[in-house]
């Protein structure tokens, strides 16, 4: 086990560069309720992508994912990966999101939304939906940064401390400088993540034997994780279950999709696509290959949510690179939760107070909802740590609700408001009802498909039924020029 005082040490070191990095942001702010939400929208191409890669691939990936692979074995790798093709939707609705915000001043998705419906109340309800089921999100970070922290100093540092230190540092970095703070922190913390998660799984299957020898021996004592469907927890209708959602992540979960309004030109967006990519690729190998090396150094753990820190006790990692990638997971945890706090935030600023209230209240009841939000979710984790790869499950599978007004605000003009509030309304209420009420597993497929069903099917039937309002937005007409001036698909 690490010591407490070299761990506090760590984190210390830590926070104080992001503070230094956070202050230095703030000096750019403006007060405006776009440059606190957007960072003004002036973001590069690198900072933007880092950005969103340290928001996308967070705790999960070393705690969540490497369990998941300890667990079950290879099936683990194609799920991220059907994530990861799903970022290929970045190429068709970036360019879009990222006109759609410059044309018409947009700082929240559901504003934008709302607005191409023609209703304030579509926005309302898109906000009041992000908000349930992005709770349950922000629990796996804190989950995440407690089952680490207290697991590598073997309970020196409680779950309680650990959760709390994650929710103290994510409050004073989205406090500071709202994006601006948020997003340079996230480029420190996409470095730290990648070079302590490379450091480690290069030690890690080192301590086995090298790279041959880690194949050979995973081959003979481990057969059935490289097999499919796995050894118990992969199968057909439960690999179904979970990377149907994920698959839309980067369109329904709305503290991603926010990205997509804030770099400074169009090239920049698109390089921040190709940032994006590649940091998810390294990053998904990285937490796969973790897990096979747990298999081999810690072998017969009960709660598969321990595997990192279990190896990372293990001996097999080098004190600094386990302190290292401490460090990465707690920074990835922290800008995921700066992340969903902000976009709340900015939905409870823009789409129910509205662009007419002056800046300053706008960005004021960000700052409430942030504390807010972060609060909660620290006190839920407390009580949640052991399910925090079926509470990661239940976000996705709840947001996808939001897919089908994204996608016909875009691609149907057909589509109405009321259309898109009974898809809204009508698959939330059967996701809340089938996951709470009726207790169908996230890892039964009939949940995320019967929840995708039945808002697609409302939002189809209900606008068919109903009328476009006057003052509905018509994107697809209003961008056509644009997105062929920048020769975007």
């Amino acid at each position: 086990m690490l010591s407490t005082t070299l761990i506090w040490g760590a984190i210390a070191v830590f926070a104080v560069a992001g503070a230094l990095i956070a202050w230095r942001a703030r000096r750019a702010n403006s007060g405006t309720a776009a440059d606190y939400y957007l960072g003004g929208s002036r973001l590069g191409g690198m900072v933007a992508g880092l950005s969103y890669g340290a928001t996308t691939y967070s705790a999960f990936m070393l705690v969540v994912l490497t369990g998941l692979t300890y667990r079950g074995g290879i099936g683990a790798l194609g799920f991220e990966l059907i994530y990861f093709a799903g970022l290929s939707l970045l190429v068709i609705f970036a360019p879009r999101f990222w006109l759609a915000a410059r044309k018409w001043g947009f700082i929240s998705p559901a504003e934008m939304v709302g607005a191409r419906y023609g209703s304030t109340g579509v926005a309302r309800l898109m906000a009041v939906v992000a908000l349930v089921f992005l709770l349950p999100y922000c629990t796996t970070q804190m989950a995440g940064v407690g089952l680490l922290l207290s697991g590598v100093t073997g309970g020196g540092i409680s779950l309680a401390q650990a959760i709390g230190t994650g929710a103290v540092l994510a409050i004073f970095w989205t406090l500071l400088a709202g994006l601006r703070s948020v997003a340079w922190t996230d480029a420190l913390q996409a470095g730290v993540m990648l070079v302590s998660g490379l450091l480690a799984v290069g030690f890690a299957v080192a301590a086995i034997g090298g790279p041959g020898v880690f194949v050979a021996e995973t081959k003979a004592t481990h057969g059935a994780w490289l097999d499919l469907p796995g050894p118990g927890l992969w199968s057909l209708p439960t690999f179904l279950a979970l990377s149907f959602p994920w698959f839309f992540f980067a369109i329904s979960n709305p503290q991603v999709s926010q990205r997509l309004f804030v770099a400074r030109d169009f090239a920049a967006m698109r390089q921040m696509i190709v940032w994006v990519l590649g940091f998810g690729l390294v990053f998904t190998l990285v937490a796969v290959i973790w897990g096979f090396a747990a298999l081999q150094l810690v072998p017969g753990l009960e709660n598969t949510a321990l595997a990192t820190p279990a190896l990372l006790t293990s001996g097999a990692i080098p004190v600094p690179v386990v302190v290292l990638l401490v460090i990465g997971v707690l920074s990835a945890a922290v800008s995921t939760l700066d992340s969903i706090a902000l976009t709340v935030g900015s939905m409870v600023a823009r789409d129910f107070l509205g662009p007419r209230v002056s800046d300053a209240r706008q960005v004021f009841a960000g700052r409430l909802v942030v504390v807010a939000v972060i609060v909660f979710a620290a006190g839920f984790a407390l009580n949640t740590a052991r399910i925090v790869d079926q509470l990661a499950a239940l976000s996705a599978a709840g947001l996808l609700v939001t897919v089908p007004p994204i996608v016909g605000a875009f691609f149907w003009r057909r589509g109405t408001a009321a259309g898109a509030m009974a898809c809204l309304a009508g698959g939330a209420a059967v996701a809340v009802y089938m996951a709470m009420v009726a207790g169908v597993s996230v890892f039964n497929p009939v949940l995320a498909f019967t929840v995708a069903g039945v808002s697609t099917g409302l939002f189809i039937l209900v606008s068919l039924l109903t009328q476009p309002r006057a003052g509905a937005l018509d994107f697809a007409g209003a961008l056509r020029d644009d997105l062929r001036r920048h020769n975007a698909w």
